[in-house]
This record gives structure tokens, C-alpha cells and sequence, in this order.
């Protein structure tokens, strides 16, 4: 991990938050729908967080 400053861990921290927050905002709306291409968009929206939240958690590895 390079050393990162208190105001980038910060920053990381709150964008992981962001992140979680909305793959599970979207796989909760796409339990929640019955449209199939509606539901196939927000679980793409999901994994695309998700994958967000990946790439921000290796920046602290």
C-alpha cells in the first residue's frame, strides 16, 4: 500500500460507503421489479459498484 495521507484514507473511506450503498440499492430494485430488462440493468448497475468497491478496497491492500 503507498502511504496515503488522513484526508485520501477519508476520502476512500466515504467513496467505499457510496459505493456499498448503491450495489445494494440496485440489487434491492432489481429483487424488486418483474421487468425483466429493467431488472437486468440494475443488476448491471450493481455489479459495476461493486466492482467500483473492489478496485477502491485494493487501493488499501
Amino acid at each position: 500500500m503507498s502511504n496515503l495521507s488522513t484526508k485520501e484514507l477519508s476520502a476512500l473511506e466515504d467513496q467505499l460507503g457510496f459505493e456499498r450503498m448503491l450495489c445494494c440499492k440496485y440489487q434491492d430494485a432489481a429483487q424488486a421489479t418483474q421487468e425483466t430488462e429493467l431488472k437486468n440493468t440494475y443488476n448491471q448497475y450493481a455489479a459495476q459498484h461493486k466492482q467500483n468497491y473492489d478496485t477502491l478496497l485494493g487501493f488499501l491492500r
